[in-house]
């Protein structure tokens, strides 16, 4: 039985992984979608306050390059104050299973801080 590869050019122009953690990659940015999907549409200062230790600034610019990329929707309403809302779009609801597959991996082979 012929193994799989998980990527021919590892890291080349067709890795499809390295495409993956240049959208989701970094510090912030899939706990932002694991907030998105426990909260559902959100706005920004309550993003700000269950994200623990997210500056404003790191969450402002992972919001733009999630919606940038497609994986969250940002809304905005008329209104004074202009309220704006944030939700996952259909394309990173296909990815929150993984998401969950990874911290079950997580959660079985990495050993969290001592208490």
């Amino acid at each position: 039985m012929k193994k799989e590869i998980i990527c021919n050019s590892v890291g080349g122009v067709g890795c499809g992984l390295k495409r993956v953690l240049d959208l989701i990659g970094g510090k912030w940015k899939i706990l932002i979608l694991c907030a998105m999907d426990k909260y559902g549409t959100i706005r920004y200062g309550e993003l700000r306050r269950v994200i623990a230790g997210i500056t404003n600034t790191m969450l402002a610019q992972s919001l733009r390059e999630l919606e940038t990329d497609g994986l969250i929707r940002r809304t905005v309403y008329d209104g004074r104050p202009v309220r704006v809302d944030y939700d996952l779009t259909d394309k990173t609801e296909v990815l929150i299973p993984i998401l969950l597959e990874l911290q079950a991996w997580g959660e079985q082979n990495i050993q969290g801080p001592k208490q």
